[in-house]
């Protein structure tokens, strides 16, 4: 009875002997608990939760100070464009309409009042009963910007209370005015509305230049800007912008002969010259073409007898701003109808 025992155990220990002949011989990797450290907490090794802070967003670069010398020479230092701004000229208040920062205007002088929604503006007063410095102050601006109206010991006296002051000299010519507008812009952030807005004049400009390019007469003009003594008007002498503005319409100034830039000529004086055209820069301020016609010997003049005495609005080329294009375009077709009517 004991061979059917010993068939059995020798059964039994050939199995086991198979089975580990088949077993792998790599060593088994060890477990997860094997491997991190058991004194960890659980929470630290596996989040729970994600993160809910943002991470830091790198800051942008500064932006490099603005930093301009104006007309008198004083360097003006901006960290940023000038967002609260005082104008004290109207040749100023009106450029930065146009340059698109009339917004950021918080107060003008009184005769700053083109386009309309300059009106809208606080009004400091006229700037001839002089400068309100402690309002000026009080709007803490970060940029005040003046013409030539505004002598240089105003700016220096607002300077010397730690404002910034960007004066500009008055164009005497059209790339004078081209150049105050770019430095204008530069000053507000507005270089590409700029670049805009002086393309498109110059192709005003050259639009009427090609005009009168071929005109065969040159009228002799009188351009009256004040005849609060009729018999002494006041006109513009050679050198000046509306003289320029005369000239290159194809005309001739008759204050050229004088000797300054604002000057009075006598009516005698007027008579002798017999302008063709008078063009009358004080209409606006009640003096009209029947008037002109009643003064004394007046009424013999060419330019009375032909009709040509007409009245236009003086802003429109004695200020500054970008609107002496208009000027321009207003006296050539004046003097010089029938190019335009063609």
């Amino acid at each position: 009875m004991r061979k059917p025992v010993k068939n059995i155990m020798y059964v039994l220990f050939v199995f086991m002997f198979v089975i580990s002949a088949c077993a792998p011989s790599a060593v088994p990797e060890p477990t997860k608990a094997e491997v991190e450290p058991t004194n960890v907490p659980a929470e630290t090794v596996v989040p729970t939760e994600e993160p809910t802070e943002e991470p830091t967003a790198t800051p942008e670069p500064t932006q490099e100070p603005i930093v301009l010398t104006d007309d008198l020479g004083n360097q003006i230092t901006l960290q940023e464009p000038a967002q609260k701004i005082i104008s004290l000229s109207p040749s100023m208040t009106e450029s930065l309409f146009a340059l698109g920062a009339g917004a950021r205007i918080v107060a003008r002088e009184s005769n700053s009042t083109y386009p309309e929604e300059a009106n809208e503006i606080e009004n400091i007063g006229a700037i001839w009963e002089g400068l309100p410095m402690e309002k000026i102050v009080s709007l803490e601006p970060d940029l005040i910007v003046a013409a030539q109206i505004i002598s240089p010991e105003q700016v220096q006296e607002m300077r010397d209370l730690g404002l910034n002051v960007f004066w500009q000299q008055n164009p005497q010519d059209f790339p004078g005015l081209f150049q105050n507008l770019v430095a204008l812009s530069q000053l507000v952030g507005k270089e590409g509305e700029a670049e805009d807005l002086v393309a498109s004049l110059k192709e005003r400009v050259k639009s009427v230049e090609e005009k009168v390019a071929g005109v065969e007469e040159t009228p002799l003009v009188f351009y009256e800007l004040d005849a609060t003594d009729p018999s002494n008007p006041y006109t513009v002498g050679e050198g000046t912008f509306i003289s320029y503005v005369i000239s290159k319409a194809g005309g001739k100034n008759l204050g050229d002969a004088l000797e300054g830039s604002y000057v009075p000529i006598s009516s005698e004086e007027i008579i002798a010259q017999d302008p063709d055209y008078i063009i009358l820069g004080d209409a606006q301020y009640g003096v009209t073409v029947e008037s002109v016609a009643e003064r004394p010997g007046w009424g013999q003049l060419s330019a009375v007898q032909e009709g040509k005495v007409l009245p236009i609005n003086d802003d429109l080329i004695s200020l500054p701003g970008p609107r002496l294009v208009q000027g321009f375009e207003e006296v050539a077709k004046m003097i010089h109808p029938d190019v335009f009517e063609k």
